[in-house]
């Protein structure tokens, strides 16, 4: 049985794809000029490594200003969160990423999201007194921890970058004139392009996002990359800066902190549910994928992934699987699940069931001992049992009036209100 949440990626790059064309693929960079703009794909990451993916998620692209939050991060791992707040803010610029403004008593870059404070950022990966290409070493190295796999640089991209990066070394010669740069402002620019030239597909970076999402630990490999502290402060700052000078509008219409790159990609963590990216070149006004905005709207309104409305998770949403005897005599394999429901929590459900077959002809799915069930966990829990009955299984959903909405299920699953009842309805 195939997941529910690959069709739903499937469904949304399909209504995507057919939707109106919207923005341009980045032309400043002469390579990523000629990147096919039809490119679009979609891959989710949950917390404990499971991956959905759709469209062109395994297509390569340069991650370009998603290397932000990861190279951010890993400057913080080095050197310590107070040491990189002296050198650069976390205040939203209200400007565009590659603005020459610095706050005007520190002289600091306002955050590490535009490019001023990414050159600032750059140039402190590492203890003080490395070498160019140790640093270069140590950002590809980290930002590959974060992926699970060792990435490669596009040096096509990054040459291309080198001979249009007029406006990054005018910002790194500003910097530096400040005593903000720690580096050569030339280095500080080299190693910088060097970073966003690095290749990753949609599928690495929503394992990226994930190993944020998950406290800086890959999903995947295992690995700590960064410390808990360092990825708070990480995700706290794409969430307020991640979008530039869109950040208002993406904080109340899709509430996951974000960030965005030239190259089409599109990045979003969500704190201890999952990582997702998505891949589409045209941009928007603001130098986002325009249609990558879209899959993120949708997501985050169909599984209602908005950061100010998830509450905290029950550590295992299933309380019990074990058998049931029905009151006419049939036994049922019965999943009884706890805690509030939403769409992580159900997800984890769904894998259980279609991983790992019901042992009896008959299953229950139980959520009488749910403290909620929210309109995405009803009808995700709904198109399980309806594709349990059409997998030749006698399937019931059972949940108390006013914890689930009967009409949040689908039209053909029935919600009965107690186990005791299950046969009456049969």
């Amino acid at each position: 049985m195939r997941s529910q949440v690959s069709e739903y990626l499937d469904e949304i790059v399909a209504a995507t794809a057919t939707g109106p064309a919207r923005g341009e693929p980045a032309t400043y960079i002469p390579e990523l000029a000629h990147v096919d703009p039809t490119l679009l794909g979609v891959a989710l990451t949950t917390t404990d490594g499971v991956t959905y993916a759709a469209g062109d998620a395994d297509t390569m692209l340069s991650i370009q200003s998603i290397s932000k939050p990861f190279v951010y991060a890993l400057a913080m791992r080095d050197r310590g969160i107070a040491a990189v707040e002296e050198k650069v803010g976390v205040e939203p610029s209200g400007e565009a990423f590659n603005e020459m403004t610095l706050e005007e008593v520190s002289k600091r870059p306002y955050n590490p999201m535009i490019n001023a404070g990414a050159l600032a950022t750059h140039a402190l990966v590492g203890e003080p007194g490395i070498t160019d290409e140790e640093r270069d070493e140590l950002v590809l190295a980290g930002l590959s921890a974060f992926a699970g796999r060792r990435l490669e640089v596009d040096e096509k991209v990054h040459g291309s970058e080198m001979d249009t990066a007029h406006r990054n070394f005018s910002i790194a010669h500003m910097l530096y004139g400040y005593d903000i740069l720690t580096i050569d402002a030339h280095a500080a620019v080299r190693g910088y392009t060097r970073q966003c030239a690095i290749r990753a597909s949609p599928r690495d970076l929503s394992v990226m996002a994930a190993t944020l999402a998950n406290g800086g630990t890959n999903p995947v490999t295992g690995e700590q990359v960064v410390p808990v502290d360092v990825v708070r402060q990480t995700l706290s700052v794409m969430l307020a800066c991640g979008m530039y000078d869109a950040a208002g509008d993406w904080i109340t219409d899709v509430g996951i902190p974000a960030k965005s790159g030239v190259g089409g990609g599109l990045i979003g963590a969500l704190p201890g549910q999952l990582g997702v990216a998505s891949f589409s070149p045209p941009l928007d006004e603001h130098g986002s994928s325009a249609r990558g905005v879209e899959i993120f709207e949708r997501l985050s309104h169909d599984f209602g992934l908005h950061l100010m409305s998830v509450p905290p998770l029950t550590r295992s949403v299933i309380r019990d699987r074990g058998s049931v005897d029905l009151i006419d005599g049939r036994s049922a394999t019965s999943y009884v699940l706890q805690g509030p429901l939403r769409f992580s929590s159900v997800e984890a459900v769904v894998r259980v069931v279609t991983d790992n077959p019901p042992e009896h002809r008959s299953v229950v799915v139980d959520t009488t001992s749910a403290t909620s069930v929210d309109a995405t966990a009803a009808r995700m829990l709904g198109d399980l049992v309806a594709r349990l009955r059409a997998e030749g299984y006698e399937a019931w959903l059972v949940g108390l009036p006013g914890i689930i909405d009967p009409d949040d299920v689908a039209a053909d699953v029935s919600v009965v209100p107690s186990v005791g009842e299950i046969d009456l309805r049969s």
